[in-house]
């Protein structure tokens, strides 16, 4: 699996592809990959302000439930309304299927994140290959 270049990544596994002020935020194939069948999504509300490193929601799969953390500080703009009713859309196109959107309040946060190539090298040290 290629990462895409444009985007940055968290160790806990969330990517942002950022355009001017505002960024997307998904979850990586890694983490799709990792949970299984993914059944539910909780994303926040517009309008709701999100923090850096903080819980912003959950994706429920058939193994477990995990904690979405922002990978950047801002306001949400937008949440993905799709993924309500077809929460597959992630197993399926990961890099495509977005989460939220959000304002970011200092587009400089998002320089602390990891490249597709560190993420890559990340991933192999967890996984051990």
């Amino acid at each position: 699996m290629a990462y895409p270049a444009n985007y940055r990544y968290t160790r806990e596994h969330e990517w942002i592809e950022v355009t001017g002020k505002v960024g997307k935020i998904g979850i990586t194939d890694y983490a799709q990959d990792s949970l299984g069948d993914i059944v539910f999504v909780e994303s926040p509300k517009v309008g709701a302000a999100v923090t850096k490193g903080e819980v912003f929601g959950s994706v429920e799969s058939v193994k477990a439930v995990s904690d979405l953390y922002s990978p950047v500080t801002g306001t949400v703009t937008e949440v993905n309304e799709e993924l309500a009713s077809a929460p597959e859309k992630i197993n399926t196109s990961a890099h495509e299927a977005w989460i939220m959107k959000v304002e970011l309040s200092d587009p400089a946060e998002v320089d602390s994140l990891l490249s597709a190539a560190d993420y890559e090298k990340f991933i192999a040290e967890e996984t051990g290959h």
